[in-house]
């Protein structure tokens, strides 16, 4: 069954003076500030575009990467992913790094890592960010 899960913004003024609010429909989680400089400057307790974008794909990510893993009979102990979202003003989204570290009893860094790229080419959230380059740093994390 399809789901479709809303956010809202609201803006007012122009985008280097203006500010918004973003509000998480779906959930009811939170209402996050958003501004111009948040977005190219420091953050100071406001969010972004390229934050709730990376915050959706570090999540996706490992939702498809745990399930890979589970399907495979090797389900992870613990999967931590980041992402990391650059964006360049004028040119836009330029790039998104995907760093996981994981616990895989019984899992070979190889196919880990072959793993990871599986998952990292067919979450949802990279299949719909196919425009932007995706690298990925994957390894088994120190036990």
């Amino acid at each position: 069954m399809a789901t479709t899960r809303t956010a809202t913004t609201r803006w007012e003024g122009s985008l280097f003076e203006g500010a918004g609010r973003v509000t998480l429909d779906s959930s009811g989680l939170g209402t996050y500030d958003v501004t111009w400089a948040a977005r190219t400057e420091t953050p100071g307790g406001k969010t972004s575009p390229e934050e709730l974008i990376a915050a959706a794909h570090s999540s996706c990510f490992s939702m498809a990467f745990s399930n890979g893993l589970a399907k495979a009979g090797t389900p992870p102990t613990s999967l931590e992913t980041s992402a990391d979202v650059t964006f360049q003003p004028g040119e836009g989204i330029t790039g998104i790094k995907i760093t996981v570290r994981g616990v895989v009893p019984g899992m070979s860094k190889e196919d880990f890592v072959a793993a990871a790229e599986d998952a990292k080419a067919n979450c949802p959230v990279s299949k719909a960010l196919t425009g932007t380059t995706i690298t990925l740093d994957a390894a088994l994390a120190d036990a």
